[in-house]
């Protein structure tokens, strides 16, 4: 029998591109959580960053690395489930891509940033430049500009219901995601004690000792 591809050392874990993208959607999720305001110019060039970062991880996952590839971590809820089990007892297995519990995450957090992502794109369709220039004219105190694309939009009960609706599921998805980020630090953590190994650094640098 041939031996299963996913299981097995790995010395160069993440390429530079898994790397990037990784860390990239990482900051750009803080970035928007914390630091920048709904709706502000900065939030949605953020979030067009965000896009960029995920289509590319995602067509990488078809073209790229072998361990970079959807084909090396296939969601598996069974599997993930045993190798909590096996991670419990202290004797996880090793994987040459993500283990089937961290698969199982990272499925998770993409479906989640892409939900982000389109109610995001549905509450604007503007471009950051179009936005920065809205946010001008209202510190200016100029609203004439803005009053008919207003009036227009408030006379719709319906479009409105709509917006409300968008917009809470996209603070729910976006609050699910950072629960989730948090609960994979902390998986991360668990796993690199119980290998006995630092699973960070491979992530950083590419390469594990």
């Amino acid at each position: 029998m041939a031996a299963d591809p996913r299981h097995g050392p790995a010395p160069d874990l993440w390429d530079p591109l898994v790397r990037t993208s990784h860390w990239g959607i990482a900051l750009v999720v803080l970035a928007n959580a914390v630091f920048t305001k709904g709706g502000s110019s900065v939030h949605v060039a953020i979030g067009w960053i965000g896009i960029a970062l995920l289509v590319l991880r995602l067509a990488w996952g078809l073209v790229g690395a072998p361990e970079a590839r959807f084909g090396a971590f296939p969601p598996q809820p069974r599997a993930a489930i045993a190798h909590l089990r096996s991670l419990w007892s202290g004797k996880p297995g090793h994987y040459r891509s993500h283990n089937p519990a961290g698969a199982m995450m990272v499925y998770a957090l993409w479906i989640s940033l892409a939900v982000v992502i389109a109610t995001g794109l549905a509450m604007t369709t503007d471009s950051p430049a179009t936005i920065a220039d809205r946010e001008a004219i209202v510190t200016s105190g100029d609203w004439s500009t803005l009053a008919g694309t207003s009036d227009a939009g408030d006379d719709d009960a319906q479009d409105e219901h709509a917006r409300k609706w968008v917009k809470e599921v996209h603070e729910m998805a976006a609050n699910l995601m950072l629960a989730l980020a948090v609960l994979h630090v902390a998986g991360v953590m668990v796993e690199s004690r119980a290998l006995r190994r630092n699973l960070v650094m491979p992530m950083i640098f590419g390469r594990r000792k």
